[in-house]
This record gives C-alpha cells, sequence and structure tokens, in this order.
C-alpha cells in the first residue's frame, strides 16, 4: 500500500515539478558554479531513478533478477561459483556472513546437490555448518530478501526439513507479514510452493497467498506465471480461476508451445471447456515450428481436446502430421493414450490409425493386456478395419488368450462387446461373460452404469445368436424381460418428427406403425412397419414379432412381405467431419438386418433439409422404395 501511495505521489510531483536530468539543467541558475551544476545535475539523475522505480513498483520481475544498484558482496560471488554442495559450506564455514547471504548459500547448496544425482538428507542436515546457515536465518529472518526467502522455502523442502522446524515456523510467519510487498511472480511461487505441503500453517499462508493473487490479477503480465498458476493453483480458487483465464487469453500469443501445453492440460484437469481460450490456444499452437513440438506435447494436446471434447480439426491434422514420421519414436503407451483421445473425439484419421496398427504389428510384444485392450475399444467406437485385419487380430487374439478371463468384469464386458463390433468375437470370449454367474459381478453400484452394461451384455447375446456363435447360452440372456425405456423423455427432435412422418405415411391406420420399440437385442427401433408386395403398410398386430419380449400375433409373415426398421441418425451417431457411423451403430444396423428387418436410415444432414410434412413423408417412400430395390437387386 505504501508502495503504491508513493508511486502516485511521484507521479503527480513530476508533473508540477520535472527533475529529469535535462530539465534539472535547463532551470539552473547561471550563477552557480561549473562543480555545483554538476552536483545538482547528479542529485536531478538520483531523484528520477528513484521516481522510476517508484512508479514501476508494481512491474513484474524475474524472480532470479537482481537489484542491479546493489553490489554483490565477495562472499555471494564466491557461492554463485561453487561446483559442489562441500563447497558452499566451507565458503561459509571460512567466511560466515548475514542471514541474506546464508539463504543465497543454501539455495545454491540445494541447486548443487540436485545437480549432482540426487540428495542424502540425514547426512546433509546434520552438517554443523548448514545447521550453522538455517540458524542464523532464522535468528535474522527480517533481512532476507523477499526473492530468496520464497525461493528458500522451496529448497528447505527440497532438503527435507520437516514442516514443524523451527526455521520453517519462522520463515513461513515472516512470509506471512509480507505477503502483500510480494511481486505477483513470487506470490505464484509461494502458492505453487504450499499447495503441495499438508500443514495448517502452510494452508494459512496458502490462503492469504490466493486472496493476494485474485486482488491483483491485473498485475499479472508474464505469460509463464499465467500458465503455472493455472496448472498449480488455478483448482484451489475457482475466482481465481476465472480471472486467470481471461489473463491467458489476453496474453495467448505470447505463449511458448509448453505454455499452451500447461495450460490445455490445467483446464482439461478441472474440466474447464473455455471455448474461447480453447481456439486461441489452438491457433497459437499451429503456428508454432515442428522443432517445438516434441511426442509428448501433442500427446497432451490431444488428451486435453478428448477430455473437454474440443474439436479442431487443423489441430488434428497437425498432430497426425507431426506424429507419423515419429512411428519408431512412439511407445506402446503413445500409441495408447493418441488412440484413446481421438476416439473420445470421433475423429478418424485413417493414415495415423493405420500407423497405429502397424507399429502394434512390429512391436506387438511391448504392448500389456490393458494396452491392447484400450486399442480394440478405440477401433472398436471408430468402427476402423485396419489394411492387414487378419495380420493384426491374429496377433491380437494371441495376446489376450487366457488373459481375457482375467480382467475386470466391467472392463472385460468393455472388451467383448469392442471384439463384437469389429466381428472379432470367438466363441470362448462370449461364453465368459453370458454365464450367469458373470452378471452378478456387474450388479449394485451405479444405476444407470449398471444398465448400460445390461445393455452390452445383450448387444453380446445378440451377436452370439445371430451370427451363430453360441446361441444356446444367448437365448438364457435375451430371453429375459427387457427394461422399458421412458421413450417421451428420451425422444429428440429428430425422432419425434420422423414419428409423425411415419403416422402420416401409414395415414394413421391404427396398428400399422409402431415407434419406439425396444428389441431384444438391446436396440431401439425408432419406428416399424410391414410392408406388402407393393409396399403398402400392413396390420402389424396380427403378425408374429420374434424381436418383441412380449407383444406380436399370432400370424406368420405373409408372403412377400417385409419387416422394415427406420434408424434415426443423429449427430453423435456418426464419425466428426464424416457420414460414417460410429462402431454401435454400424453394429445395430448389422444385427437388424441378421434379424430379419429391411433398415433404413434417416440421417440428421439429410432430414433437416426438409421443411414440410409433404416433404419428409415424400422422402421416406423413396427412402422405403430404394430399400426395397437395393433388397432385391441382392
Amino acid at each position: 500500500m505504501t508502495t503504491r501511495l508513493l508511486g502516485r505521489w511521484a507521479r503527480l510531483l513530476a508533473t508540477r515539478c520535472p527533475i529529469g536530468a535535462s530539465s534539472a539543467a535547463a532551470h539552473l541558475s547561471p550563477r552557480l558554479a561549473p562543480e555545483e551544476s554538476a552536483r545538482v545535475q547528479s542529485l536531478g539523475l538520483q531523484l528520477h531513478s528513484q521516481w522510476r522505480a517508484m512508479c514501476e513498483g508494481h512491474s513484474l520481475i524475474k524472480e532470479d533478477d537482481k537489484d542491479l544498484s546493489v553490489k554483490q558482496t565477495e562472499l555471494e560471488q564466491l557461492v554463485g561459483k561453487a561446483g559442489s554442495p562441500e563447497d558452499v559450506l566451507q565458503l561459509w564455514a571460512d567466511r560466515g556472513g548475514g542471514a541474506n547471504q546464508a539463504a543465497i548459500g543454501i539455495i545454491r547448496l540445494t541447486k548443487l546437490s540436485v545437480e549432482k544425482g540426487g540428495l542424502d538428507c540425514k547426512d546433509l542436515l546434520h552438517d554443523h555448518r548448514l545447521l550453522d546457515m538455517l540458524s542464523k536465518v532464522s535468528s535474522e529472518v527480517a533481512t532476507v530478501w523477499n526473492g530468496n526467502l520464497v525461493s528458500l522455502l522451496r529448497s528447505l523442502s527440497q532438503l527435507g526439513v520437516a514442516p514443524g522446524a523451527v526455521v520453517m515456523h519462522t520463515l513461513q510467519t515472516e512470509a506471512l507479514w509480507r505477503v502483500r510487498r510480494f511481486t505477483y511472480r513470487q506470490l505464484a511461487f509461494l502458492a505453487d510452493w504450499a499447495s503441495s505441503r499438508p500443514g495448517s500453517q502452510e494452508q494459512e499462508l496458502q490462503n492469504n497467498v490466493l486472496k493476494q493473487l485474485e486482488l491483483r490479477w491485473t498485475e499479472l503480465a508474464d505469460a509463464r506465471t499465467a500458465s503455472v498458476l493455472m496448472a498449480r493453483a488455478g483448482h484451489l480458487s475457482p475466482s481465481l480461476m476465472d480471472k486467470l483465464e481471461d489473463k491467458a487469453l489476453e496474453l495467448a500469443e505470447k505463449f511458448n508451445a509448453e505454455d499452451i501445453r500447461r495450460v490445455a492440460l490445467s483446464l482439461a484437469s478441472q474440466g474447464r471447456r473455455s471455448v474461447p481460450l480453447l481456439r486461441a490456444l489452438s491457433y497459437h499452437l499451429q503456428q508454432k515450428p515442428s522443432t517445438e513440438l516434441n511426442t509428448p506435447l501433442l500427446l497432451d494436446v490431444a488428451f486435453a481436446c478428448g477430455k473437454l471434447n474440443f474439436k479442431q480439426t487443423q489441430v488434428f491434422q497437425r498432430i497426425a502430421a507431426e506424429l507419423l514420421p515419429r512411428k519408431a519414436e512412439l511407445s506402446s503407451s503413445d500409441v495408447m493414450r493418441c488412440a484413446k483421445s481421438f476416439a473420445y473425439l470421433k475423429w478418424l484419421h485413417l493414415p495415423l490409425f493405420e500407423c497405429f496398427t502397424e507399429h502394434y504389428l512390429e512391436n506387438s510384444q511391448k504392448y500389456s493386456t490393458m494396452q491392447v485392450c484400450s486399442l480394440l475399444l478405440s477401433l472398436a467406437r471408430l468402427n476402423f478395419q485396419p489394411s492387414k485385419a487378419e495380420e493384426f487380430y491374429g496377433k491380437v487374439h494371441e495376446a489376450l488368450e487366457g488373459t481375457v478371463k482375467d480382467l475386470e468384469p466391467y472392463l472385460q464386458t468393455d472388451l467383448v462387446w469392442s471384439l463384437c463390433i469389429l466381428q472379432q468375437a470367438k466363441p470362448q470370449y462370449l461364453q465368459s461373460v453370458l454365464d450367469p454367474i458373470f452378471h452378478r459381478k456387474l450388479t449394485g453400484g451405479n444405476p444407470s452404469r449398471t444398465e448400460n452394461y445390461r445393455l452390452k451384455l445383450l448387444h453380446i447375446a445378440a451377436t452370439a445368436q445371430l451370427e451363430n456363435l453360441c446361441p444356446s447360452e444367448a437365448s438364457a440372456v435375451l430371453s429375459q424381460p427387457v427394461s422399458a425405456l421412458t421413450q417421451e423423455s428420451r425422444s429428440t427432435p429428430l425422432q419425434t418428427s420422423l414419428k409423425e412422418a411415419l403416422q402420416s405415411l401409414t395415414e394413421s391406420s391404427g396398428g400399422t406403425c409402431r415407434a419406439g420399440v425396444n428389441t431384444i437385442y438391446g436396440w431401439t427401433l425408432d419406428g416399424e412397419l410391414v410392408v406388402d408386395s407393393d409396399n403398402k403398410p400392413m396390420d402389424l398386430l396380427a403378425i408374429e414379432a420374434p424381436h418383441l419380449c412380449v407383444g406380436g400375433g399370432g400370424s406368420p409373415m405373409p408372403q412377400g412381405a417385409r419387416r422394415v426398421a427406420f434408424l434415426a441418425g443423429e449427430f453423435p451417431n456418426y464419425n466428426s467431419r464424416s457420414k460414417d457411423l460410429l462402431g454401435r451403430f454400424a453394429m445395430q444396423r448389422r444385427h437388424l438386418q441378421l434379424a430379419g428387418f429391411l433398415t433404413v436410415e434417416v440421417p440428421y444432414f439429410e432430414w433437416q433439409e426438409l421443411k414440410s410434412d409433404w416433404q419428409r413423408v415424400a422422402y421416406l417412400k423413396d427412402k422405403l422404395g430404394k430399400a426395397v430395390a437395393e433388397e432385391m437387386a441382392k
């Protein structure tokens, strides 16, 4: 506060009484002697420098910057040239010094110890020379400079000094007293240090530091400090994080590649989907040269985008282009992480995924079972089939042989379900998850999760029966009643308008159309018709319906009649920037066709172009006619 008041006073004084060197010389009386004129000019320069220092009291400086107006002592110069911890300790023993010199020595000692390959804390902390330095700091802590005080806290933590030690307590108390006098950068380092310390005093210091950071956030002008604060302290104060996001957006142009990675990961870890900031980070990442984009950085950015469901095609293309030439450098973990991130984003880059499968073929012995499972789940989500499918799946089955039953139940279900999507499920895989004893392992916990895995088991059973892999085990699962879904609460605008158009198509004839049909296979039909050889709707209620758990009539399907399933293709059903179905919905189409349905897909990108009811009815008639013609052509 005092610094701020002095700064304002100095500005006011400067406007009324300029004290620069040139103005001072101009106002000198001609009667002054030359030596007196020189003395006044020197005084003017000195006052001008002090005025600038007061006015720039809020400018940020680096932590290791030193006051150029204060000359280093001989001891400080020698400590800076020391090559080992022993040299620092011996210099202190020979020369001694004040608390500030002791702090500089401890900071240098810690740095050298880390560089030399580890710390021998037990012996070092019992060295009488280091104890003397700590005692000096503790007794004269008021003379330690601000930057050295902040660095000393971190250095003592690295040395293994106990949180309850006298010197730590003294330093933290002094930091609490000085919290308003620290620069913003020093506050950021303090917040980073205190956030990893569990003690009550550290918590008090952290709260005070966070309060100061939030109050003085406009002083932040350093890109690196902004990125570090977001990564280390943003999660501790949501209101501070809001302000840091605004600052990061302002400073995004100054971010280097590492800053972009740090900010993106901090947003992902806190689940903060700040679209303007993510767009700015994406733009500036694209401008960086390839030399700055190392592989871990690219993988972290892909992870952050996947976690936040942020889709930016240019960034993904850049990541893919950078990773393709580095196939030999990638580890199995790198391949698994990148494939998983792109699968979450529903973004399929064919050359990159071909690269991943080739990497597995060349390095299959380096992949763990968990990594193989993760890779298969990613391929299944995107419905990707490698060009060397036979060779690839041969190695996959070899790696999974004898290990599937040992997997955690939920992961085992996901793996077998993914193999069903990829049409690579084997009877032994299916039998292991269709066992009633296995089903009990998936009960309990979150009801929505239980229902989700119940549906996956139905899809697995449908694969086993419809593809004739192990129909006897599947029958017991498919014969169980399917839980009714509240279609009204789950209907989308596309499903609702499709239902209305189907009713118009059948001219509201009772029993000729069903909507929101839950089948025994775990799939829901958005619309169902039975049409005769002339494509005229027929009465559904009288005709047998083996795909329903209950309902349907006793009459067999008439000769030439066809059962039609209408499927609404919502936006989330497709790959990003593509009209290709994701693996789950491709399996739905395949299952319904195997169950005897003629499938008519109604994608959102075609339906939204139809503005009137008669256009929609005409569209459905046209789609139905084309589907029948294609089936007859087969």
